[in-house]
């Protein structure tokens, strides 16, 4: 529709602790209490979902790269200051990437996953994109 579109990928750091630590209902607890942090911290036109293992997706309608990337901080520092049951804190890792033309799907989806790991090695608990 010639309109703005972006994907925010984000992964929980460490998740594989918290599963190995407190168990894996603690961290089935912690995936809701993301998933619930995302769906409120959204717009009601964004679709928030879990893209597999502790891996999160929202894709963001009418939105460019620097409007994910706003959205992606807000939701990274909200997540780590959450407090959640029986775990304590956590932080999440996010990447960022917009539509571009003659983008295929996989295009942007490659481009937010390739951000998400720059976010990873640069240290965790941060957004990469562009």
């Amino acid at each position: 529709y010639d309109q703005a579109l972006a994907i925010v990928l984000l992964d929980i750091d460490y998740f594989k602790r918290i599963n190995d630590t407190y168990g894996h209902q603690a961290g089935d607890r912690a995936l809701i209490d993301i998933a619930r942090l995302l769906s409120d911290g959204s717009r009601e036109t964004d679709v928030v979902g879990r893209w597999g293992g502790e891996e999160f997706m929202i894709v963001l309608p009418h939105t460019d790269l620097a409007g994910a990337g706003r959205l992606a901080e807000k939701m990274r520092t909200t997540i780590a200051a959450h407090e959640f049951s029986g775990i304590g804190q956590q932080t999440a890792s996010f990447g960022v990437a917009a539509y571009r033309i003659d983008d295929q799907p996989n295009d942007l989806v490659a481009r937010a996953d390739a951000a998400l790991y720059e976010a990873k090695h640069a240290g965790r608990n941060r957004v990469a994109g562009g």
